[in-house]
């Protein structure tokens, strides 16, 4: 009886708790049962260019959404065309060679194209749609040089149209989570900023060979964090390259590199990249600060299972075991934020200097391992990031 003078009156006489913010998938819950349709909008008739790896990651996002009306696929090859109609149901959906693209780019009808092509053929697609009228959503980079990537974002400019390329993490909940408690000065003025990202299976060589290098295909998702988060670009960098795989050495690139980056404000970045993970996809980042340290460590597809067998000690699941399954979310997200930016829902969270911006800081890192220096770099007004 020494805890009954502890008893609370019965909770269906007292304010129920609300959902925490958190638990993004039960406000997305509450929007459907509501069947807030209002919020939808017209369905948005687009195109997609591309289904290799990272275009049948924006194709789920797509071909089932209510929101979307995917007019045209586009792709060369054509042997799996039949397989791709029938998994994702698209009996309206029109498919087409490159050589046939004109038609994607005449058709009224199509409001925006999606952009998952091989890196050499993107600056074509991106101008000649927005020349035509079309928004443009661009798989990174939107061109293989930055002069190009300029020119592309000239174009969109000249055209009234919106060019957008997503860094994905950006959209990530437990990412996103980081930026707005470090923004709201919960550690304080930050010291040090570590991102650590390994994959875990290994890319294939094709791949390389065509990826633009580990500065541009990977470090510019780390820099873009860490720059985002802050709200500054780095005045100087360092970095140390290693190539420890024989067949990555052989085409020129690196497959192991640390990073480290000096901010205006006296912050210092650190980024520690590997091609090869042999745990499973490694994404980690910590902030620290004088005030403490915020942490986001890697997520499990089966969260909060853990196993004790004999004298093994505790075990758990393991974590992720390549981006398109730890970053699904942020896959969708981004694509929710483009379509809400067409709808006059949403201003865009990534502008087209900010781009240009990660691309030339990668550039720099990529410098620093070549040279074994530490790269300075001056930013214009214009390019000083949003606070």
């Amino acid at each position: 009886m020494a805890t009954l003078k502890f008893k609370d009156p019965s909770p269906y006489k007292q304010e129920l708790p609300k959902a925490p913010v958190a638990d993004f998938l039960y406000s997305s819950f509450l929007k459907d049962i509501a069947l807030q349709q209002a919020e939808r909008g017209t369905a948005v008739q687009m195109a997609l260019f591309g289904v290799g790896r990272a275009g049948s990651i924006h194709l789920s996002a797509l071909a089932h959404n209510p929101r979307v009306k995917l007019l045209y696929i586009v792709d060369d090859v054509q042997e799996k065309w039949d397989a791709i109609r029938q998994y994702w149901k698209l009996d309206d959906t029109v498919f087409l060679c490159s050589n046939d693209a004109d038609k994607v780019f005449l058709d009224p009808r199509v409001r925006a194209v999606v952009v998952a092509t091989p890196t050499n053929t993107h600056e074509w697609i991106v101008t000649t749609a927005l020349n035509h009228g079309k928004d443009v959503f661009c798989e990174k980079p939107v061109a293989e040089s930055i002069s190009s990537a300029e020119h592309c974002y000239k174009q969109a400019k000249k055209a009234g149209k919106l060019l957008f390329c997503a860094f994905q993490r950006r959209f990530d909940p437990a990412f996103n989570n980081i930026k707005e408690r470090v923004r709201s000065g919960e550690v304080g003025h930050v010291h040090t900023i570590k991102t650590c990202s390994r994959d875990a299976q290994l890319p294939s060589l094709e791949y390389l060979r065509s990826s633009s290098g580990i500065f541009h295909d990977t470090a510019v998702h780390d820099i873009d964090l860490i720059c985002w988060i802050l709200g500054e670009y780095p005045t100087c960098v360092a970095t140390q390259a290693s190539t420890l795989t024989p067949e990555i050495a052989e085409i020129g690139d690196y497959d192991t590199v640390v990073i480290t980056l000096q901010f205006p404000s006296g912050t210092l970045g650190i980024i520690d990249i590997s091609r090869l993970s042999s745990h499973g996809y490694d994404q980690r980042i910590e902030v620290f600060g004088p005030r403490g340290m915020l942490t986001s460590s890697n997520e499990r597809p089966m969260h909060g299972i853990e196993s004790h067998i004999g004298f093994q000690g505790g075990n758990t699941m393991p974590i992720y075991y390549s981006f398109p399954s730890r970053y699904k979310m942020a896959y969708l997200n981004e694509m929710e934020h483009f379509l809400d930016i067409l709808q006059d829902k949403a201003k865009p969270t990534i502008m087209g200097h900010e781009t240009l911006a990660v691309s030339k800081i990668a550039s720099a890192c990529e410098e620093s391992a070549r040279t074994r220096q530490f790269v300075q770099l001056q930013w214009e007004p214009e390019y000083i990031p949003p606070n």
